[in-house]
């Protein structure tokens, strides 16, 4: 979802930008604007002193500038540490015995722990993340449970034949994991 707020907002504001910037440039060139753009010619400024001064003896002018403001930088420092910190591990460093290794797409590696997660009995689906550096990932994992199923005993197979089956085939020393367990939603059985 980040992915797309990021490419509408930055397409918005590029479009806002590239609008206005080229209007103000093709109207400093000598271009005639219409009548109802904001330039009238090359001379003309962006807000005039009468437009600039007119709120300013109004009680709730600066208040209401200085939260606009702050609610734009807050949304400003959120979009940016969204950005900035990775959600997902790209890739795994796999040890191929040669001392240099191989790198695994982590998203391959999720869908597979994911895949043989969810063909666990019991098990109707399994979401998997990587975390962590590349040498020394760590998965999150989400299982959606039926409801006739031990949650125990579904943990041990999963450790047992996912995670041990992925952390083997990696060369990894240790796939630490942390699971998450969710009952499927039912109605109640009658007994008759």
């Amino acid at each position: 979802m980040l992915r797309t707020v990021n490419r509408v907002l930055l397409g918005v504001i590029g479009l806002v930008l590239l609008v206005f910037g080229g209007a103000a440039l093709a109207v400093g060139l000598g271009v005639r604007p219409p009548s109802w753009w904001i330039y009238d010619g090359p001379r003309d400024v962006l807000l005039s002193e009468a437009d600039r001064t007119r709120w300013r003896d109004s009680g709730w002018w600066w208040p209401t500038v200085i939260a606009a403001l702050a609610v734009l930088v807050l949304l400003a420092l959120w979009w940016l540490t969204a950005i900035l910190r990775r959600r997902r591990l790209s890739e795994v460093l796999v040890d191929t015995g040669d001392g240099e290794g191989a790198l695994l797409r982590g998203r391959a590696l999720e869908h597979v722990l994911a895949t043989e997660a969810a063909a666990l009995d019991g098990v109707e689906a399994a979401q998997v993340h990587l975390k962590g550096r590349r040498s020394t990932p760590r998965a999150r994992v989400r299982l959606l449970l039926e409801p006739h199923v031990d949650p125990g005993t579904t943990l041990a197979r999963l450790t047992a034949q996912a995670l041990t089956h992925a952390r083997d085939s990696t060369g990894l020393a240790s796939l630490p994991a942390e699971v998450r367990l969710k009952g499927v939603k039912h109605h109640a059985e009658r007994v008759n």
